[in-house]
């Protein structure tokens, strides 16, 4: 993975570790920009989020022992899994966007908004050439489920309206 350099942080401006899917990152606290999520991340303590636009809760865990690597988002008793390496691509497609994207979520069989994070989740030019959905039938509603882990991780922001819900990277 390539160092990008930034910009230092101003003086007094407090730094957080943020344990991201390739390893930790030092990001510069912004007020409202993570989410108050319980849990760890970890199997044992997932993560328990909130769909963007505020109706579902969910839980999502990372699980680098798993083949390929997932980020394992529970919906009740569904069960889907993305790349784990979503979350680092995500926020660097969203650092080189520069701007606001449209999160444009739909399922599998439907097709994804173009220039949505959903359709950058199913593209053939994303860095996984494709799908980061794992599971066959469900690997869509990538615009729905793996935003909500950026924001809690510190990595975007990401609004919270009934509809047309967008997303920044933080960290640029």
């Amino acid at each position: 993975m390539a160092t990008k350099k930034t910009a230092p942080a101003k003086a007094g401006a407090k730094k957080t570790a943020v344990k991201s899917a390739g390893g930790s990152k030092s990001l510069p606290a912004k007020s409202g920009a993570a989410s108050k999520a319980k849990g760890d991340g970890t199997r044992e303590r997932p993560w328990v989020l909130r769909t963007p636009s505020g109706g579902s809760e969910f839980e999502a865990f990372r699980d680098p022992a798993l083949d390929p690597p997932a980020l394992v988002v529970k919906v009740g008793k569904t069960e889907l899994r993305y790349h784990l390496r979503c979350v680092d691509d995500l926020h660097a497609m969203l650092e080189k966007h520069g701007d606001w994207m449209l999160l444009g979520s739909a399922d599998e069989q439907k097709p994804a908004a173009d220039g949505t994070v959903e359709a950058w989740g199913r593209s053939s030019k994303n860095p996984v050439g494709g799908w980061y959905g794992i599971k066959k039938g469900l690997r869509g509603r990538f615009g729905m489920y793996v935003p909500p882990v950026l924001k809690a991780l510190g990595l975007a922001e990401v609004e919270n309206l009934p509809k047309n819900n967008r997303m920044r990277a933080i960290g640029s």
